[in-house]
Formats: C-alpha cells, structure tokens, sequence
C-alpha cells in the first residue's frame, strides 16, 4: 500500500497513476480489438451495434458506479487517517451495495435493451445485432461491478499495480475469447459479449482472492453481508452527486447518439468508430485524475491541504504533456486509426471532420478532468455535478441539436468542445473558492463496532 501523504508529490502521482493508466488502456485496448474484430469479421452495422451500446451501458451503470467511487475517497481519507475498523466496514458496505444494485440493473438491461435502442432511433437495420450483443453482456455485468468495486478498494488503500496486473490477464483472454468465438465458432455479435463476460468476471473472482489470501487487514466476503448505515450515508452524501453526475453525461451521450443517428447509418458508424479511438486519447488524463482523488482523499485525511493543492498542479503539468502530444499524434495519424475499423470512404470522412474538430480541444477535457479529481476526493462532489449537468444539458445537447439543423453532423461536433470549454471554465472559478477544503469526511464521531 501507497502512503501518498509524503514524499514528492509528482512522482508519487505518477508512480501511483501510471498502474492506472496501463490497467486503464489495456482495459480500452481490448474494447478497441472488440471492435476492430467485430469490424473486420462482421463488417460496419456490428461497429455501430456496440458503439451505440455503449451509451446504454453507461447510462445504466453510472449511478451505481458513482456511488462506488465514493468507496475510494472514503478508504482513502480513512487509510490517512489509520482508521483500520472502518476501512473493513466500508468494505463490506460497499460489497452488500454492489450485489443488489447488479441484480437491479441485469434485470433492467435484459428487458428494456430494444427499447433503449429505438429510443435513440437507432437505425432498424442495427437494432437486431445491437439487442443480441447488448443483452448477453447485461447478464455478466455483475462481475464488471464486482471488479470495479476491489479496484476502488484497492486504489484507496494506495494499492494501483494489483488490479492492473489482473486487467493484463482478462484483456489477453477477452481478446483470444473474441478471436475463438467470433471467428472460429462464429456466433457472431454474441460472442464478443459472451467473451466480455468471462473475461471481467474471471478478473472479479482473481482479484478479491489475491485481497483475502494475501492481505492481512482487510477482506472481501463474497457471502458474509453486513452494512453500515452511518458509513452508507457517507457513500450516498460523497458518491450520489458523482453517479448522478455520470448518470446525466450517460444520458447526454444517449441524446447525442440520438441526434447523430437521424444522420443515417454513416455517421452512426463514424461517431462508434471514432468513440474508440477518443477513448483512448482520454485514459491519461481519467487515470492521472483518478490517481489525484486518492492523493487528495489521503492528504485531506492526515489534515494537509496544502499539499492537496500542489498535487493539482503537479498533476495539471502531467496531464497537460501527455494530452499534447497524444492530440498531435491523433491529427496525424486519423485516417490509419479509422481504417482500423472501415474502409467505407463516407465513414472515414465523417470520422476524419470529428477528429479534426474535437481533437483539438482535448487540452480542455484534460484540465477539467483534472479539476473534478481534485474536488471529489476532497468530497466535494455536489457543484462539479451540477456543473457538469450544466455543460451538458445546457451547453452541449442543445447546441448539438440546434447547430446541426443549421451544419449537419459537423455541428454535432462542435458541440462538444463548446461544452468542455465552458465547464471548465466554471470548474476552475469555483475551484479557487476554496469551498472544497471543508469537505472531508474526517475527522469523523465514533461509530459502533
């Protein structure tokens, strides 16, 4: 375990965001395979079956996954403050929280899948391929829950190299699964799913047992449910505004695939196709502002936010080259990347105009992202929310609709770095209040053992 309360602050966040920056790509390489296989196998209708699926994912998943973070903030500010007791019950908490809320959501992604798809006016001629891969995947997701949660366990206690160690495992057999399932036994859609499936919960059930076998604090119990209300409450005060957060950019990407799809199959292959690859360029900044809630979360703990402050900035100047020279390689490289997945020259031109557009503001997303890290592993996660909502629902989805009755598809696009722009801005005014230094969630009253 990581004590991020010492020593110097750059390289102690990228000592401790680096495993998260792999773990991180590996996780999106493997989704990128996904679809370069799915692509190439089972041509473009399939691209744009799984990128649309995506958004639905997500807006399902979001609320729960937000509360989930809070575990982070929460491990971490009490692993600051050596509190091992209620590391445990927040463990436990957290495992109990997870298992009903993936029966919940299976349950919801099974039987609402089609409906979803048509609600976002997915083009008829995807919806078949789109509901098969979509409600296979839903039937495992209690293992993608069961991962993330030991990830935020682990992150918290400043321990980022052992859930990468096992990503490195499930994106290598997801990748052969794809290969195996697609290509030899071809079940087409369906076994891209099925091998998501395997790989996610075979890394779930490795990860808590490296936890329980090889860590002498503190234990995931698969069958021994106990909740604490008080530290619940703490998870909904710190994580409810985040999942709601997520929630609202989840259905924000629902709206704008709704808006792309009126376009036709071409742009709704384009946006997929070009997701992915923005996926990528992102994971930096994501991991690096990952990497600063646990450094923010532990230094608030031990009582020092002075040092909080120079993690930003210390993380701000990582960030900032990374995104640099990652939006430079993108430009050049666009064509080939986008190739990857589709040779239709229509598709490739409607991805090439996003990439020229949005890849020149990724500098934005990164310093926002950077900013949002810093604040919720302070606690403060309520203002970013409706920050956030604000950029997206105010800024980004009507100017989207509006600017592509006026510019097609191209206003869609522009809609996007408008919307980071402007949160950011707003992000950074509210940063500099200072608000944030009075939101941890320690030092806490005694709680009953």
């Amino acid at each position: 375990m990581l004590d991020l309360t010492k020593g110097n602050e750059r390289q102690l966040i990228w000592k401790f965001a680096l495993p998260i920056l792999i773990g991180s790509l590996l996780q999106q390489i493997y989704l990128f395979t996904d679809m370069i296989i799915v692509g190439q196998l089972l041509g473009d209708v399939a691209v744009a079956a799984i990128g649309n699926s995506f958004s639905i994912i997500f807006s399902l998943i979001s609320l729960i996954v937000g509360i989930a973070i809070a575990g982070t903030v929460i491990i971490a500010q009490y692993y600051g403050a050596k509190d091992d007791i209620n590391i445990q019950k927040t463990i436990n908490t957290l495992n109990l929280f997870l298992l009903i809320s993936g029966v919940v959501v299976t349950f919801l992604g099974v039987y609402f899948t089609e409906s979803l798809f048509r609600l976002i006016q997915l083009p008829e001629t995807i919806i078949p391929q789109a509901v098969s891969f979509l409600r296979t995947y839903f039937w495992g997701i209690l293992g993608f829950f069961g991962y993330n949660a030991i990830s935020s366990v682990l992150r918290g206690l400043g321990d980022s190299k052992t859930p990468l160690y096992f990503l490195i495992i499930s994106s290598i057999v997801n990748i052969f699964l794809d290969l195996l399932f697609i290509g030899v036994f071809e079940w087409g859609i369906r076994g891209a799913a099925i091998a998501t499936i395997i790989s996610q919960g075979g890394a779930f059930i490795a990860v808590t047992l490296y936890l329980n076998f090889y860590n002498n604090k503190y234990k995931y119990q698969y069958f021994h449910f106990s909740f604490d209300k008080v530290i619940f409450i703490r998870f909904l005060r710190i994580g409810l505004p985040s999942g709601l957060q997520q929630t609202f950019v989840a259905f924000g990407m629902m709206a704008l695939n709704g808006i792309v799809n009126k376009f036709g199959e071409v742009y709704t292959t384009a946006y997929s196709a070009v997701g992915r690859i923005e996926s990528m360029i992102i994971i930096p900044a994501m991991a690096l502002s990952m990497a600063l809630t646990t450094f923010t979360g532990q230094n608030i703990g031990a009582g020092n936010t002075y040092r909080a402050k120079k993690g930003l900035m210390a993380t701000l100047q990582i960030s900032l080259a990374i995104t640099i020279f990652l939006s430079i390689l993108l430009n050049i490289f666009s064509k080939p990347l986008l190739m990857l997945f589709t040779h239709n020259p229509e598709v490739l031109k409607a991805g090439g105009d996003y990439i020229m557009i949005v890849g020149s503001f990724y500098l934005s997303f990164s310093v926002m992202f950077t900013y949002t890290g810093a604040l919720r592993g302070a606690g403060d996660t309520l203002i970013p929310m409706f920050i956030t909502l604000f950029s997206l629902w105010i800024i980004r989805v009507p100017l989207a609709y509006f600017l592509s009755n006026i510019m097609g598809p191209i206003g869609i696009w522009w809609s996007i770095p408008a919307s980071w722009s402007i949160g950011l801005l707003i992000l950074f005014i509210y940063y500099q209040t200072g608000r944030w230094k009075k939101e941890s969630v320690v030092p806490l009253p005694p709680l009953s053992e």
